[in-house]
C-alpha cells in the first residue's frame, strides 16, 4: 500500500511538469518590441514668401494595436489667424493612419509646432474603445519656416 501512495505521488508530480511543458512560457513575461505610440510626419517647406499659401502637412500613425483618440493642431511663435487654429480630433488604429492639412499665411519667419494630444473622448473610435499611453499623451515635431 505504502508503494502505491508513492506511485500516485510521483504520477503528480509528472503531470504538473507535463503541463507546465506543455503550456510553455507565459509570454506576458517576455521582452516584447517597443511599440512607438505615436509616430509623426510633419512636412511644411523651409523657405515661403509673405503673399504666399503655406500648406502644412502631418501624418500621424501609431505601432500600437489598440486605437486611440487623438486631437492634433498646429502652434506658433508669432500669432496665425484663420485656418492655422483649426484643429482636428480622430480615431488612430494601427492599420489606417491619419492625414491632416492646413493652409494659411506668414508674414515673418516663425517657429512652428505640429502637436498630437491623447485625449479620453467619447464618441469618436468605435464602439467607444481607445486607449491612453502610460509613457506620455502629448507629441511634438517642431520645425521653421523661413519668409523671404
Amino acid at each position: 500500500m505504502r508503494s502505491l501512495q508513492l506511485l500516485f505521488r510521483a504520477s503528480h508530480a509528472a503531470l504538473l511538469l507535463v503541463l507546465c511543458l506543455q503550456l510553455g512560457t507565459n509570454t506576458a513575461q517576455e521582452d516584447t518590441p517597443n511599440r512607438q505610440p505615436i509616430i509623426m510626419d510633419f512636412n511644411i517647406p523651409q523657405v515661403t514668401r509673405s503673399t504666399e499659401e503655406v500648406t502644412a502637412k502631418l501624418v500621424v500613425q501609431t505601432e500600437l494595436r489598440e486605437c486611440m483618440v487623438v486631437k492634433t493642431y498646429l502652434v506658433s511663435s508669432r500669432p496665425v489667424d484663420g485656418p492655422f487654429n483649426y484643429r482636428y480630433t480622430a480615431c488612430l488604429c494601427d492599420d489606417y493612419p491619419r492625414t491632416f492639412y492646413w493652409d494659411f499665411q506668414v508674414n515673418s519667419t516663425m517657429r512652428m509646432a505640429a502637436v498630437v494630444d491623447v485625449v479620453r473622448q467619447l464618441g469618436i473610435c468605435p464602439y467607444d474603445e481607445a486607449v491612453i499611453p502610460i509613457t506620455a499623451n502629448r507629441f511634438t515635431d517642431l520645425r521653421t519656416l523661413f519668409v523671404v
